[in-house]
């Protein structure tokens, strides 16, 4: 049995294959079009599907969209449609911006709604008619109605399904909190005996995601997509604002909160143009957001934890992307244990969805997958790389020892491109799409800024042996996915100057040889020169474009920026080679 999983509702659209209770593929739009997030979360953009991530899932598995059991789409529009009718009609203003919001809840949330919902209503339609020329051949064969059965999952409740359905527990208290769903921004839930009960949630208007967003517009970023660098620029402020932030958001006892409206420009003067300077306003205002975020919410996980006895704790939701706040949920207790979505934005709600129905549709099977790793995207062929290479007139090489040959270049200090395996399946770059870098030197981080063109207060992260994680941070565990921050050890700070954040703590990853070999074989490498088995590692894009997916988008990026070489699957290219 193949289901589909579909987000594209919102923002990172993208699609996941499930068979039999196994995720077979996972990808983001972006990464095939080349258009960060895949679109903006705009209205008018609902009609948009990820035909090429549809494509990719279904190739991967060597079928067609005919051949596909359920198709599960992670919104459902029937929670403000009320009682769904197909001969309903819809009014939509001439001019939906000229209209203000409304919150009554009979009525339309937005002026753009009846839009909105109406294109989510028509995408079985758009998924059977719509799909571009050059990708027709795989979507033949099929109508609005089937042979497939199609299901509208809700948005919480595919997001808590990526969490519960995919952590590492048979048994596991669920939080999933993020912008907003149909109504809901912030879920609470118990997964126990195969079964998922939601104990509580919030609506809008109250959503901490929706709070991080406007404080990310207002410091000059772009929201619904900036939000980690609020989180970086937080650790060189002050919190002295912490009790204006408590004022706007109020924790009410039970799981619940409120977030009171707020005019920033009233609080803290004009907002920050993009491009301006940043002020230490603007660093205090970062850091009294973050402590109130993680004051709150680690108010929310004890009631949580309350409710359900349960000692782990599964996240999922765009906040869950914050490391920082999972890490204090990590190290203040209650939860023994806390396992976060690494898709756990909107991307991941693809694969919640799509795991939600098989898991309904197989009722009483047992579970046959737990994401140890988020390699679930495609992957090329050394033949296939070759052709673009011999393509490009670029002069290159067949390594002899790939593992050994990159170390050594690493320690010369220079930058590498590396592209290996099948692509990550989220945001993080975990070790197939890469750049990676010695931790050495402490002016690495600002190069890689440089190479990257970002801030220059952003941090870059490490990855460790995941053997050897303890020994260099502090409680340094398994933690394969870059969800987390930990404290650098004292005693290793001044040997990796380079992946310590001004805070002192690191967003790490681990890795062992199971989930990704050439990966580890290479850090193994590097540590037998350097007594460091810790290199750096962010993500293989510059500012504004997305992670590279194919050879050619590796070999484009490499041309364009200052890399020194380019691993790319067993070859090294290299710019004074």
């Amino acid at each position: 049995m193949y289901t589909l999983g579909i987000n594209a509702a919102y923002h990172d659209c993208s699609a996941c294959l499930v068979r039999d209770g196994e995720v077979i593929a996972a990808a983001e739009e972006e990464r095939f079009t080349r258009i960060k997030h895949g679109k903006r979360p705009v209205p008018f953009s609902t009609w948009q599907l990820p035909y090429h991530a549809i494509d990719y899932c279904l190739r991967e598995a060597g079928i067609a969209l005919a051949d596909v059991d359920h198709v599960a789409y992670s919104y459902d529009p029937s929670l403000l449609l009320g009682k769904y009718n197909a001969q309903a009609t819809i009014t939509l203003p001439l001019e939906p911006s000229a209209h203000a919001s409304t919150e009554h809840e009979d009525e339309w949330l937005s002026p753009w709604d009846p839009l909105f919902l109406s294109s989510i209503v028509n995408a079985p339609r758009q998924l059977a008619s719509g799909a571009p020329h050059h990708l027709k051949k795989r979507f033949r064969g099929v109508r609005h109605d089937g042979p497939y059965q199609w299901h509208f999952v809700e948005h919480h409740l595919a997001h808590e399904a990526s969490a519960f359905l995919a952590a590492p527990f048979d048994d596991c208290a669920v939080l999933t909190m993020d912008g907003r769903g149909e109504r809901a921004t912030t879920s609470y839930g118990l997964y126990r005996d195969r079964r998922y009960r939601r104990l509580r949630q919030i609506d809008l208007p109250h959503s901490l995601g929706l709070l991080y967003e406007s404080v990310t517009d207002y410091l000059g970023f772009l929201h619904s997509s900036d939000e980690y660098k609020v989180m970086a620029l937080a650790s060189y402020g002050k919190p002295i604002y912490a009790d204006r932030f408590h004022e706007i958001l109020q924790y009410r006892g039970e799981g619940a909160y409120e977030v009171q409206p707020a005019d920033w420009a009233a609080l803290f003067g004009p907002a920050r143009e993009r491009g301006a300077p940043f002020a230490q306003l603007h660093m205090d205002i970062a850091s009294s957001l973050q402590v109130a975020l993680e004051e709150t919410v680690l108010k929310m996980a004890h009631w949580l934890h309350e409710e359900t006895g349960a000692a782990n704790l599964a996240l999922a939701g765009g906040v869950a992307l914050n490391c920082v706040m999972n890490a204090r949920l990590r190290d203040r207790e209650p939860f023994s244990r806390v396992w976060v979505q690494p898709a756990a934005g909107d991307a991941g709600t693809a694969l919640g969805a799509a795991l939600w129905i098989d898991s309904r549709q197989r009722a009483g099977s047992a579970r046959r997958w737990q994401m140890a790793h988020a390699f679930l995207g495609p992957a090329y062929g050394d033949d296939e790389i070759e052709q673009v290479l011999q393509q490009s007139k670029w002069r290159y090489r067949r390594a002899a020892d790939l593992s050994s040959e990159v170390a050594q270049l690493l320690m010369e200090n220079k930058v590498i491109g590396w592209f290996q395996g099948r692509m990550e399946f989220g945001p993080r770059a975990l070790g197939a799409r890469s750049i990676l870098a010695s931790p050495l030197d402490a002016s690495m981080q600002q190069r890689l800024n440089q190479i990257k063109d970002r801030e220059d207060f952003r941090p870059v992260a490490p990855v460790v042996l995941e053997e050897a994680a303890a020994d260099w941070f502090v409680g340094g565990g398994v933690s394969p996915f870059m969800v987390f921050v930990y404290d650098v050890r004292p005693d290793q700070a001044e040997r990796i100057p380079a992946v310590r954040h001004v805070d002192g703590t690191a967003r790490i990853q681990t890795i062992n040889r199971e989930q990704n070999a050439p990966y580890y074989d290479l850090l193994r490498a590097f540590a037998q020169r350097s007594g460091v088995p810790v290199l750096i590692n962010t993500s293989f894009n510059t500012r504004g474009e997305p992670v590279v997916c194919t050879p050619r988008d590796a070999l484009e990026s490499f041309c364009t920026t200052p890399l020194d070489a380019l691993a790319i699957g067993d070859f090294i290219v290299e710019k004074n080679g």
